[in-house]
């Protein structure tokens, strides 16, 4: 596993490859979710590479992740976005999947915005709706599989992380402004995410015990690329559209989950995701005047 993380040389490579070709200098990172991809189409002044003419960078396979780059303005930010992300899942080890969010940061990001499709296990939660991350549980960092495991390199951030406040409580405020301003507070929520590996879903015992715990979604995604967001001393949002409901009984009326339904219910709802990012984004343009 160690043999596969990239060294510091490794991602500043990447970065100056990309630095080298587009004249955008990015504050604000973006990762788009399954099915989310047209959150990149509100960006304006646009390059885009894809993954696979980048020397050395991973490719997405899953349906709903394009597997590009973009670099452009939103909201007069300059701003790179991922357009498909990695997962574990497809094989690759957590420190391959997060190794963009290092890109980014070597590039001058500031800000990480993270997206992803979830399912929603707090019965207030309906298909469609919006949870702004207010925490997460690292399922996957309890059996002792971390995107920083290995020698840490201080250059990207201390052996020992805090994550106490890893998603920014400003940030979050400032979502549920907007969410208010856009009329659909009713919809948009707060909790605690939690990432499993997959690529199977969940049992029905699996999903009682997460709810017990405390998990309001449950995804495949965003917890390994935020920890080494915050170990890079990256400010970090994120939300997850919910997607479909979590099964909490075995007589349960909700329909097993499928990936096709993921990515229907994202394509639906993925204007609205997009105004809420493009608003959260355009208060953070204000601030940096």
């Amino acid at each position: 596993m160690i043999e596969e993380i990239y060294s510091y040389d490794d991602i500043k490579a990447i970065a100056d490859y990309l630095m080298e070709r587009t004249p955008v200098r990015p504050k604000i990172g973006i990762i788009c979710g399954s099915g989310l991809n047209s959150l990149a189409d509100y960006i304006t002044n646009t390059q885009s590479f894809d993954y696979e003419n980048i020397p050395n960078f991973p490719i997405s396979t899953v349906e709903g992740h394009v597997g590009r780059m973009i670099f452009g303005y939103l909201e007069n930010m300059p701003v790179m976005a991922m357009q498909g992300r990695f997962h574990y899942y497809e094989g690759y080890p957590l420190a391959k999947c997060s190794m963009p969010v290092r890109v980014m940061k070597l590039m001058g990001v500031q800000y990480l915005m993270a997206t992803n499709a979830a399912g929603g296990l707090n019965p207030k939660y309906k298909v469609g709706d919006i949870m702004v991350m207010r925490d997460h549980i690292n399922m996957m960092g309890f059996a002792g599989n971390s995107p920083l495991q290995g020698p840490n390199d201080q250059r990207f951030g201390p052996r020992f992380p805090p994550m106490t406040n890893a998603y920014n409580a400003h940030l979050i405020s400032v979502a549920h402004k907007v969410a208010k301003e856009m009329g659909i507070s009713h919809e948009v929520h707060e909790g605690v995410y939690t990432c499993l590996g997959g690529p199977n879903y969940e049992t029905v015992a699996e999903l009682k015990m997460l709810h017990i715990l405390g998990v309001d979604a449950v995804g495949m995604s965003t917890v390994h690329e935020v920890i080494t967001a915050r170990h890079c001393d990256m400010t970090v949002f994120a939300f997850s559209l919910i997607t479909n409901k979590g099964a909490l009984e075995y007589d349960s009326s909700e329909d097993e989950a499928n990936h096709e339904e993921v990515v229907m219910v994202a394509k639906a709802r993925q204007s609205i995701c997009g105004q809420l990012m493009c608003r959260v984004i355009k208060e953070i343009a204000k601030e940096c005047k």
